[in-house]
C-alpha cells in the first residue's frame, strides 16, 4: 500500500489530468440522455402475464390508453359538443394515435323501418343544435348501459374521449403533443388527463423538475454538512467535487450504453453525490489524524491505513446495489443497480487516486490545517465521542436491552407494511394528475384496463355466449362498472331484429349480423382480421392492491372453472400486471436482502478473516433494517418500487459505518493489545469520519423529501433513517457487542488460570 501510495504521489498530474478529460468527455455524452418513464416497458419480455398484455397491444390497436374529460354544468348543449368533436378530430389526425371514441363519434345500433340500423350515436356533421334533439340525445344516451357511465357520467356533467396508442408510438411525445393541442383550444369546459400516456409525460416533467432543483440543493446541502465539520474549505472541495465526478461519469455511461433516465436511475445522481463523498470524507479524516509533518509521508501513512476499510465500504456498498440484478423483477431496478454499483466503484477509485493525488499536488496537507482540525476535532470529542465512550463502557447491558426492545416492538409493526404499484400513488393529492384520476374513478369506473382475451371461432355461439357470461361475471365486481365486446355488438343487434337480447343458436345468423359490423372502426379494437381472436374491454376503477388482488384471483378461477376445448381465456390488462408487480415487490424484497446479507457477510468475513467479525459487523445494519421495516409500518409508508430499495441500500450504505469500527478496531488491537482501549480509540478516531458522514449522507437522502414524486420522497426519508440507525448501531451496539465479548473471554480466560 505504500508503494501504491508512493506511486499516486509520483504521477499525481497524470492522474489529475487523466480525470477532467475523461469528466469532459463523459460530461459531453449527457447531453444525449433520454428520459423513458414508462414503467410497464421494464416488464420482462419472458414473463406471460406482462408478454400477453404486449400482445393485446399489436394485435388489438394498442393497449396504451389515454383519456381527456370534459366537465360542465351539463354535458347535453351543442356548444359542448362542438368541443367533443373538435378534440376528437384533432386526436384523429395526431401520429401515433390508433383509435378515438367519443360522444360525438361512438358507435349506434338501433332498429329501423328497413331492420337494423348501424351508424353514430350523432351526426358529427349534422349535431343536435335545438333543445328537443338535446333531450333525445339524452335519453338515448341513458336508456343504454353501453353509454351511460361509460362515455357521459351518470349525473351528466361530464363526458370522457378515449384513445389509445398505436404499439410503436413514443408514448411521451404524443401525449406531451396531445395536451399542447388541446391545452391550445382554449375551451371554457373543465379539462382533465388520464391515463397511462397522460401519466407518463407527468412523471417525466416531474423527473426533469427533479433534476433541476433536486441536484443544486444536495450540492448546497452536502457543503454545509461538510463545512461545519471540517470548517474548511478543503474539506468540502474534496468529497463534492469526487462524488460529483462519479455522477459524471456514471450518466456518461449509461448514454454510451445506450440506456435512458427512469423514475428509478433518476436517483443515481442523488445516491452518488450522498454516498459517494463517503470515502473522500473517510481519507481526509485519516490524513488529518496523521501527525506526522513530512506531507508526502504523511499522505503515505495514512493511506495505508485507510485503504482497506474503504474498499471494503465501497464494495460492499457496491453489492447491496448489485443484488438487485439477482433479485428484481422489473429491468429498470436491475439497471439502477448495475450502474449505481458502477458509480460507487468510480467514487472508490477516484477516492484512492484522485484524491490523494490532488492533496500532493496542491500541497492541502500543512501545520496550519493540522492545528486548525485538531483543536476542532477536540471539540466533537468532547462533546459527543468521549460521553459516548464512558456510557457505553459503563452500561453495555442497558444498550443492549435498550436495543432488543427497539427490535421486538419493530419486528411486531412490520406486519403492518402495505404494497403499492399504483402510478398514480406517484403524485401527490394535489397534483393535476392524481386529481384526474380520482374523478375517473368516480364518474367513469377509473383507468386502469382490463382485457379479457378469447382464442377460438369468434362467430361460434359457444365463444360469444362465454364472453357474455364472463362480462356479466366481471360486473359483480363492484369495481368494473361497463364492459365491452363483439359480443355485446351481436346480442344488440340481434335485439334490434326482435329476436330479443341473446346471442342466435345459429352460426350462419351470427355470420349475417356480423356483415353488418364489417368496416365499423370499433372492430378493429374487438377481434383480430383472421376472426380467431377477441377481446372484452373494461375498466377496474380501484387502485387498492388488496381489490386489486382478489378481482385477479377471482377472475382466474372463473376462468379455470369454465376451461373448454373450443377456446383458450386469459386475463390481463394493468389490475394482473400491477398484481404481478405487487408479487415482484415482495420477492424482490426478500430475495435481494439476502443475497445481499450473504454476499456482504462472506465479504466482510473474508477480508477480515474471521467470520465471527463479519457477522458482528452486519448486526447493526441488520437490526436497523428491521426497525426500518417496523417503522414503515406503523407510519403507512407502502412497499413501492422505489421503498422496495431501501433495504438493499441501506446494507450496502450503512455495513460502511461497523466496516470502519471492525477495521479500526483489529488495527488498534494490533498495537497496544487491550481490546476496550482498541475500542475506544476506534470509536475516538473514526467516530467523527462516521458522524460526518451519517449527517451529510442523510441530509442528501431527505432533500428527496423536496421530491415532486411520492415514492421518491419516501425513498429519501426511509434511507436517512437507516443512516442514523446504522451510523448509531456501529457507534453504540456494535461497540457493545464488542466489549461484552471481550470480557467473556476474559472471565473465561481467568476460569481457566485459575
Amino acid at each position: 500500500m505504500e508503494k501504491l501510495a508512493q506511486k499516486i504521489i509520483k504521477l499525481k498530474w497524470i492522474i489529475i489530468l487523466t480525470v477532467f478529460a475523461l469528466t469532459l468527455f463523459f460530461g459531453y455524452q449527457i447531453k444525449y440522455l433520454t428520459i423513458n418513464s414508462d414503467v410497464l416497458s421494464s416488464l420482462p419480455d419472458d414473463d406471460p402475464v406482462a408478454r400477453l398484455y404486449k400482445d393485446i397491444g399489436t394485435q388489438f390497436g394498442g393497449n396504451d390508453m389515454g383519456m381527456i374529460v370534459l366537465e360542465s354544468d351539463d354535458i347535453f348543449k351543442t356548444e359542448v359538443l362542438q368541443h367533443v368533436k373538435q378534440i376528437t378530430d384533432s386526436l384523429k389526425y395526431t401520429d401515433g394515435v390508433s383509435t378515438v371514441t367519443s360522444l360525438t363519434n361512438i358507435l349506434d345500433i338501433k332498429s329501423s323501418d328497413w331492420g337494423i340500423e348501424i351508424g353514430r350515436l350523432v351526426d358529427e356533421y349534422d349535431l343536435p343544435d335545438n333543445q328537443s334533439e338535446l333531450d333525445s340525445l339524452k335519453k338515448n344516451v341513458f336508456s343504454k348501459e353501453m353509454y351511460k357511465g361509460a362515455i357521459v357520467s351518470e349525473d351528466g356533467t361530464a363526458t370522457i374521449v378515449i384513445f389509445t396508442l398505436l404499439p410503436d408510438a413514443d408514448k411521451q411525445a404524443v401525449a406531451k403533443e396531445i395536451k399542447n393541442k388541446i391545452k391550445a383550444m382554449d375551451l371554457p369546459e373543465k379539462l382533465y388527463f388520464g391515463g397511462l400516456p397522460m401519466m407518463m409525460d407527468d412523471i417525466t416533467n416531474l423527473i426533469i423538475s427533479d433534476i433541476i432543483w433536486l441536484l443544486p440543493m444536495i450540492f448546497v446541502v452536502i457543503a454545509f454538512i461538510l463545512l461545519i465539520s471540517f470548517r474548511s474549505s478543503r474539506g468540502v472541495i474534496l468529497p463534492l467535487l469526487t462524488a460529483g465526478i462519479s455522477a459524471v461519469w456514471t450518466i456518461g455511461i449509461m448514454v454510451i450504453a445506450g440506456y435512458e433516465l427512469t423514475i428509478i436511475s433518476n436517483i443515481i445522481p442523488v445516491v452518488l453525490l450522498a454516498v459517494g463523498s463517503a470515502y473522500t470524507i473517510h481519507v481526509l479524516n485519516s490524513i488529518i489524524h496523521n501527525k506526522l509533518k513530512d506531507r508526502n509521508q504523511a499522505l503515505i501513512q495514512a493511506f495505508s491505513y485507510i485503504i482497506v476499510p474503504v474498499i471494503l465500504a465501497a464494495v460492499t456498498t457496491a453489492v447491496g446495489f448489485v443484488s438487485f440484478v439477482f433479485g428484481a423483477y422489473l429491468t429498470m431496478i436491475k439497471d439502477f443497480g448495475i450502474f449505481t454499483a458502477i458509480g460507487i466503484l468510480i467514487a472508490l477509485i477516484l477516492s484512492i487516486f484522485f484524491v490523494p493525488a490532488f492533496i500532493s499536488a496542491l500541497s492541502m496537507y500543512n501545520k496550519k490545517f493540522e492545528a486548525i482540525q485538531t483543536e476542532k476535532e477536540s471539540i466533537l470529542s468532547h462533546i459527543i465521542l468521549q460521553p459516548l465512550v464512558n456510557l457505553l463502557f459503563k452500561h453495555p447491558k442497558y444498550i443492549l436491552t435498550a436495543w432488543s426492545l427497539l427490535l421486538l416492538l419493530s419486528i411486531g409493526s412490520m406486519f403492518l407494511i402495505k404494497t403499492s404499484v399504483n402510478m398514480a400513488d406517484y403524485f401527490k393529492d394535489d397534483n393535476p394528475t392524481k386529481v384526474s384520476e380520482k374523478l375517473m374513478q368516480e364518474k367513469f369506473g377509473g383507468s386502469l384496463p382490463v382485457f379479457v382475451v378469447f382464442e377460438g371461432d369468434m362467430q361460434s355461439p359457444d365463444v360469444l355466449n362465454m364472453m357474455i357470461k364472463t362480462e356479466h361475471f366481471m360486473k359483480e365486481d363492484p369495481n368494473i362498472a361497463v364492459t365491452q365486446s363483439v359480443a355485446d355488438l351481436v346480442e344488440q343487434m340481434n335485439d334490434a331484429m326482435g329476436e330479443g337480447k341473446s346471442i342466435p343458436d345459429d352460426k350462419a345468423k351470427i355470420e349475417q349480423l356480423w356483415f353488418l359490423l364489417d368496416g365499423q372502426d370499433v372492430m378493429s379494437q374487438l377481434v383480430s382480421d383472421e376472426l380467431d381472436k377477441g377481446i372484452i374491454q373494461s375498466k377496474f376503477s380501484s387502485v387498492d392492491s388488496k381489490e386489486i388482488e382478489n378481482f385477479t384471483t377471482k377472475m382466474n378461477k372463473f376462468i379455470q372453472e369454465n376451461a373448454n376445448e373450443n377456446y383458450k381465456v386469459e386475463l390481463t390488462g394493468l389490475p394482473s400486471v400491477y398484481v404481478k408487480l405487487n408479487d415482484s415487490l415482495i420477492r424482490s424484497q426478500y430475495t435481494s436482502l439476502i443475497i445481499a446479507i450473504i454476499m456482504v457477510l462472506l465479504i466482510v468475513g473474508i477480508i477480515l478473516r474471521s467470520l465471527s467479525k463479519g457477522i458482528y459487523a452486519t448486526i447493526p445494519v441488520i437490526v436497523t433494517i428491521l426497525i426500518l421495516f417496523g417503522f414503515m409500518g406503523l407510519t403507512g409508508i407502502s412497499l413501492d418500487i422505489a421503498t422496495v430499495l431501501v433495504a438493499s441500500v441501506a446494507l450496502g450504505i450503512g455495513i460502511d459505518y461497523s466496516i470502519h469500527i471492525i477495521t479500526g478496531f483489529n488495527s488498534h488491537l494490533k498495537k497496544n493489545g487491550d481490546a476496550e482501549k482498541a475500542i475506544e480509540e476506534t470509536i475516538m478516531i473514526s467516530g467523527k469520519a462516521i458522524i460526518i458522514n451519517v449527517t451529510s449522507v442523510a441530509a442528501g437522502f431527505l432533500v428527496l423529501l423536496f421530491s415532486q414524486i411520492v415514492p421518491l420522497q419516501n425513498f429519501g426519508l426511509l434511507v436517512a433513517i437507516s443512516m442514523f440507525g446504522s451510523g448509531f448501531g456501529a457507534l453504540t451496539l456494535l461497540p457493545v457487542i464488542l466489549i461484552l465479548v471481550n470480557r467473556k473471554r476474559k472471565i473465561v480466560a481467568n476460569n481457566i488460570n485459575n
